[in-house]
């Protein structure tokens, strides 16, 4: 959670930005807030301190709740989005026995509508992100995505035999659970080999029970299996099946492969390469919503009156930009 600042409140409640000079200051910046003997508190003078305390940073979250609001509308997937990361962040604080309304109060928020409010926010900068991203796509990008990523389908079968391991098994016991069961793969493949049928084999000997009854048949897509069962089947040629076990997290795999059908079009699935190629690079580059929000508000002409506000907007975004480029790369 994002703790409110007392910053963003003073700024909305009392103070009054002017164009004039390079400072930004109340009509009357005079007024005393709070007083004491011997001392007079000024709204300049807590104007001034607050800047210090967190001020470019109230001032851009403030500025941001404008631009993306102005982006994008609050609609039914932006509420479920809200309510589904409420949800998480009670059940969160449930498992570990704390109290999530003294942790809203706690943090700022007057109640959960409030904390919502900032929730359907992150949404809507999530999808300015996704938009900025997509704008900034090239075709050569597309087309490269397109050719390294997408396949034709693959209708194939296969035959999974899966260790029978436990949690409590020592690595002796795991080592010869695995040894067994790659054994087992093998003497199937003779039995292939010898001309038995593979949807009998399947129907009879595979672990994999989504599949199984159907003679392990199934279509294959790009990304819907694991790397070492997609490489398995795209090695193959149509009609031949696996001559040694596939290997994965799931056991050992047999896979026949029955035919490949042709790749589709770009036109047809380019909606889908740039959704992928967006999200695949937003996982990567962690600069890339800083880097929109800036060019979000640079579309809204913003100008920053104050210096001292101005330099430290500044060094907040280059701060952040230098940071995030940082974790993407380790």
């Amino acid at each position: 959670m994002n703790k409110k600042k007392l910053f963003a409140l003073v700024l909305v409640a009392t103070l009054m930005l002017t164009g004039c000079g390079k400072i930004a200051t109340l009509k009357n910046g005079e007024e005393v807030v709070a007083k004491l003997d011997g001392k007079s508190i000024t709204a300049e003078d807590l104007y001034d301190e607050l800047k210090k305390q967190g001020g470019a940073i109230t001032l851009t979250n403030m500025i941001d709740a404008f631009v993306v609001n102005k982006e994008i509308k609050t609609d039914d997937d932006a509420k479920s989005y809200a309510d589904s990361q409420l949800s998480s962040y009670k059940k969160s604080y449930q498992s570990y026995g704390q109290d999530f309304n003294a942790a809203l109060t706690s943090a700022g928020y007057a109640d959960e509508n409030e904390f919502k409010d900032e929730l359907i926010l992150e949404y809507k900068k999530n999808i300015v992100t996704e938009n900025y991203v997509k704008d900034e796509l090239t075709d050569d990008e597309i087309q490269k995505y397109y050719d390294d990523n997408i396949y034709g389908d693959i209708e194939a079968r296969h035959i999974l035999i899966s260790p029978n391991t436990k949690d409590d098994m020592t690595d002796d016991e795991k080592d010869k659970a695995e040894e067994k069961a790659k054994k087992e793969a093998e003497d199937i493949i003779k039995k292939l080999d010898e001309g038995e049928d593979f949807a009998d084999l399947a129907k009879e000997y595979s672990d994999d029970e989504g599949t199984a009854s159907k003679g392990g048949k199934l279509t294959v897509t790009y990304g819907s299996v694991v790397d070492e069962f997609w490489d398995g089947v795209n090695e193959l040629k149509d009609g031949e099946y696996s001559k040694e076990p596939v290997k994965s997290e799931y056991g050992y795999h047999i896979i026949y492969r029955i035919k490949q059908k042709e790749k589709p079009k770009l036109d047809d699935v380019k909606d889908d390469v740039i959704d992928k190629l967006t999200e695949e690079k937003i996982n990567n580059d962690s600069t890339l919503q800083t880097r929109a929000l800036v060019a979000l508000r640079k579309k809204y002409n913003l100008e920053i009156s104050d210096d001292e506000l101005k330099k430290s907007y500044d060094n907040s975004i280059n701060s952040s930009l230098s940071s995030n480029a940082q974790n993407s790369s380790n």
